[in-house]
Formats: C-alpha cells, structure tokens, sequence
C-alpha cells in the first residue's frame, strides 16, 4: 500500500474533528444552559463510500433511561461539546433503538484491533476522526496512534510527540457488526508496513484472538526477533497453539531469542512429552539450567537476571531522559523504569518511564524518584522474588550486591506468569 498522508485528511477546524474531544462531553440545549448529559457516543449508519452519523448517545447509568438524538436535532458540533435542539415533547429524547447497519464509535471501533491476515498486520484503534460535508458529520479515518489516548486524558500538549496514524475509512471495514461485538476484531483491507515495530502486547493480544492458519499465518510473517518477544507475551492456550506449529529449524531459532526465565516459563505451558521436545532443541548446557528451575533446585535472583535496563544520573532533566530512552534502543520492557545511580555506582532510587509523559521537562530525576528504591538481592531464592512481586506489584525489580549496586533486573513475568495477578499498571 502507498503511505497514508495524513494532511490529507483533516483533523481540526470545521472539517474534521476527533470522537476523543467530545466523548463525554455534555449534551446542551440550543439557547439555554440545560444539559441533557454526556455525549457516550456517536452512531453511525453503514453506508458507502463512508458511514454518516445518524444521532447521539447518550447514558444516564445509574438506572436512568437512555436517551437517543436523532441527527437533525444536533446544532453544533465541537469540542465543548455538542448542541442539540429541545426534544419537542417531555424533557428527554426517546431511548437508544439499535437498527441493522448501524455501528457505534466508542462500542464498535474505540480500542478495536484491526488485522490483515495477508500481510499479518494489526493495529489498535486509539481514535475516530470525523469529517463534514453539506449532508451532515461522515467517518472519515481512524487513528492508531497514540494520541487518541492522550487527548481522551487532555494531554494535547504531548500529542505533537508522536506522529498521527491515521488509515482512511475505505480501507477500514468491520468483519461484520456481530464480529465486531464478539471478538474485538476489524478488517484492515489493505497492506500496511512495517510489522516489526508493532509492540509485542498488541501481537500476543491479536494471536490470542485467532486460531488455526490465520493465527499460523500472523505469526509466521514475524522475523525471529519479534517472533520470540511475542510468543513469550501470549497466553498459555496460545502458546501451546503456536508451537505445536512450528518446523523445528524455526522453533529452534526462537528458543536461542529466549532467556533462560523466558524458556522456563514456556515449557512449563506445555505437555511434557512436548515440552521434552523442545529442550532437546537447545545446547546441553541451556538443558541443564532449564531443567534445573523447572524443578525450583537451587533457583536464585541471578538466574533470572537481565541485562536489559536503562540507568541516569541523579540530575538528568525529563527532556534528556526521554532522547536518552529514544537513542537506547531497549525494548519497551527494557524501559518500565529509569534507575537512578550516584556518582559512586549506587542505586539512589527508581523513576517509572511513564512519568516522563506528565513531569516538567526541566525537572530532574532526583526530584521525580522513588527513593530508596525497591530491589531484590543476587541470592534471593524464587519464594523472596515472588513475595517481593506481590507486595509491590512492579513490572520489574533491580538486583543489587551488597554495596547496592545494580547486576540486572528481573521481570514480573519471568517470576510471576501463573501464580499471580498482573502487575498493575
């Protein structure tokens, strides 16, 4: 496919406008300061070349009755929210009637992902953008970059940090309406590049909907290297699926991705008669040390360390941190936290990258740290690294010797994957 130029569609001003900056947003009367309630979504009747939008939703909860604005009641259309003309009997509009054909911004299309199975893409959907003509508002794009998060939070200052992702309407299609509330699936028509930047997360979460060739097809279009990220995100059942998938030169390749954690926890998915299967793929030495933390003999924090993390110095600022992550070349895992090191190599605390977002650019790392940070001890056996996760719920943890310095980090995942909720976020 040719790329997308997203100056082709409008994104402000009277031609276009995104679902985000009005989504809950209140619904007022024309002439007066009455406010029905929040606008909890656009509907939207399919139609080519584009869906038009039909009315607003809108949901009261708390056991009131919902209440439907026909399009030809709606006035204005912005981010302060929309106008809608007085319904003409009662102090409310009708409730919500769903018909064939029609489909819901936030229900149906907000935070959707979009797969193409020929070229083995997905995608999430973060926002709509809607465009105007003389017939009234019309779905032009979606956009599966980050910003749609952002400006649903108000963070429109950082949207200008990442590049928008929009892919026009026509190459958008729902498998169908029913497939779209069943599996949190839409069709993306077309071909889109660059696979391998695609996080890990969304990849696993696509595999985990698909079964059978489509999911063999996503996965076999990944280079080695993405390949074994992802499959080590998948959950059990679809790990299980994919390897019993694999040729043997291609399993082998991606077990020698994994750490030794990593491939304890795959193993431990599996049958054993598999299981024995994919050990005899790896080197004699690899084998020992797999077999030996499947049984939990002698297991410490150095077994399940990683090189992966990312240290600044105490008087760093926000702006510098954030090109020092862009020029790191880490994986997201790689980056869950900054840990901050003094001039004589110690851990003075931990900063969480996702501050980075919110913090003044000017401001240093001392200032926005957790100090002292939380870590774990090279000698610490599986039972401490377990309880430590589970009374911090970190999506990882430093490993420091005895003058606190750092060896490694270990991950959440490589400890806790079935014994334990999720890390929260």
């Amino acid at each position: 496919m040719n790329q997308i130029h997203t100056s082709q569609i409008p994104t402000q001003g009277p031609q276009g406008l995104y679902f985000s900056r009005i989504f809950r947003k209140p619904v007022r009367i024309e002439g007066s300061r009455r406010k029905l309630g929040p606008a909890s979504d656009i509907v939207f009747a399919l139609a080519e070349p584009f869906p038009r939008a039909v009315g607003i939703f809108i949901d009261h909860g708390w056991g009131v009755p919902n209440e439907f604005v026909p399009w030809d009641k709606v006035v204005n259309l912005s981010e302060k929210g929309p106008i809608v003309k007085a319904p003409q009997t009662g102090d409310q509009y009708p409730p919500f009637q769903d018909q064939a054909g029609w489909i819901l911004a936030d229900k149906h299309l907000m935070g959707r992902t979009i797969i193409d199975i020929d070229d083995r893409k997905t995608e999430v959907v973060n926002d709509v953008l809607l465009r105007t003509d003389d017939g009234g508002y019309y779905l032009a794009a979606v956009d599966a970059s980050f910003n749609g998060f952002l400006r649903k939070w108000g963070l429109l200052r950082l949207t200008n940090l990442i590049r928008e992702d929009l892919i026009p309407w026509k190459f958008v299609q729902p498998l169908s309406l029913e497939d779209a509330i069943a599996s949190d699936r839409l069709q993306l028509s077309v071909t889109k590049e660059q696979l391998h930047d695609l996080p890990k997360e969304d990849l696993a979460d696509a595999l985990e909907e698909l079964t059978g060739q489509e999911q063999e097809a996503l996965f076999s279009a990944l280079e080695t290297d993405k390949a074994a990220e992802t499959l080590t995100e998948a959950e059990p059942r679809a790990q299980r699926q994919i390897i019993a998938s694999l040729r043997q030169e291609r399993a082998q390749n991606i077990l020698a991705r994994l750490s030794t954690p990593q491939l304890v926890d795959l193993l431990g998915v599996l049958p054993h008669e598999d299981a024995e299967e994919m050990l005899a793929l790896l080197p004699e030495e690899r084998q020992k040390r797999v077999r030996a933390l499947l049984s939990e003999r002698e297991a410490t924090a150095r077994d399940f360390m990683s090189s992966e993390y990312l240290t600044v110095p105490p008087d760093l600022t926000v702006t510098q941190a954030r090109e020092k992550i862009r020029l790191s070349g880490l994986a997201y895992n790689g980056i869950s936290y900054l840990y901050v090191e003094g001039g004589d190599g110690r851990l003075h605390g931990a900063v969480d990258a996702r501050f980075l977002l919110v913090s003044e650019e000017s401001a240093r790392m001392e200032d926005i740290m957790d100090s002292p940070a939380v870590a774990a001890e090279a000698d610490d056996i599986r039972e401490d690294l377990e309880a430590l996760f589970g009374k911090y719920h970190f999506r990882m943890v430093p490993v420091v010797d005895l003058e606190d310095r750092i060896l490694g980090v270990i991950r959440y995942n490589d400890i806790m994957r079935g014994t334990a909720p999720r890390p929260k976020a």
